[in-house]
């Protein structure tokens, strides 16, 4: 399978397609916008049905391919992990949050009403700074791409534990919002703290968090963490030790057993396999 690369840290292209595409393998980061048309978007052996005004998001490694029903136009924005890890995002912890969701979607990451239109207007925008180059052209499509971004990732953060109801009530909601912003305090995410900050007894607490998000308070905890933790040794060359310091764990003995708990091998390990795989 042809894999796709991208030469720049971030490009944009405006695609119109009539025919089905071969299969591709991304190297990179790409939210995709359907100007118009209609088809299905196969991604990872799932299929999906676009229509006009969806955005998706791909990650490296996504294998995938569009069946076009109707001739389609697309905007492709392009990103790689390295301008991931190095723009200074001022959002807490924004991108890891598109991480850590986007392998569970295919389908349009709009989940919020009020940002349809936003987001919307920025793919017009940056239509028309791709389509009618000008002074600043470069810096506008910049900061179109970066509020993009960041209207992905609040819309996946609200999605929360895929088995989370609509009918759950919004207290759930903000205790998932604030353990993804705490995630670095182990202090702050013991279940004695999140009962105290939103008036919950302790002893409730997990009985509650697993009806409302259909897993345990620790589980999604524990998951939340491996998942930033497998995107560090993916994307960064970050060390053991600095991964230490920054979720909290005592040493790198602990953090191992914590990781191996979950994945069956050592950080190294699967840095390691990671890397491997990534040659070939």
């Amino acid at each position: 399978m042809k894999r796709e690369n991208i030469h720049q840290n971030v490009e944009v292209l405006y695609k119109k397609m009539k025919e089905c595409a071969y299969p591709v393998q991304l190297t990179f980061f790409q939210i995709t916008c359907v100007i118009s048309g209609t088809g299905n978007l196969k991604i990872n052996g799932n299929t999906v049905t676009y229509h006009p005004g969806h955005i998706m998001l791909m990650t490296p490694n996504d294998q995938y391919n569009f069946e076009i029903k109707k001739e389609t136009e697309f905007l492709l924005v392009k990103f790689d992990r390295n301008y991931v890890r190095e723009f200074n995002w001022k959002t807490v912890n924004c991108i890891e949050c598109v991480l850590y969701h986007a392998t569970h979607l295919s389908s349009c990451v709009l989940k919020n009403s009020s940002d349809i239109p936003l987001a919307h207007s920025i793919v017009q925008a940056l239509l028309h700074e791709t389509r009618n180059k000008d002074k600043y052209s470069d810096d506008l499509i910049t900061h179109f791409v970066n509020a993009l971004i960041t209207i992905i990732s609040r819309n996946l953060t609200k999605l929360g534990p895929t088995a989370i109801q609509d009918s759950a009530d919004n207290r759930i909601q903000q205790i998932i919002d604030y353990i993804q912003v705490n995630i670095y305090t182990p202090s702050a995410i013991k279940a004695s703290e999140i009962a105290k900050r939103f008036d919950i007894s302790e002893t409730y607490l997990g009985s509650y968090f697993k009806k409302q998000a259909g897993e345990t308070l620790q589980n999604f905890i524990k998951n939340f963490k491996i998942r930033l933790i497998e995107h560090r040794l993916k994307f960064s060359d970050i060390r053991i030790n600095e991964l230490v310091s920054e979720f909290g764990f005592s040493d790198e003995s602990h953090l191992n057993k914590f990781f191996k708990s979950k994945k069956g091998v050592s950080l190294t390990t699967y840095r390691k396999l990671q890397a491997h795989s990534k040659a070939f």
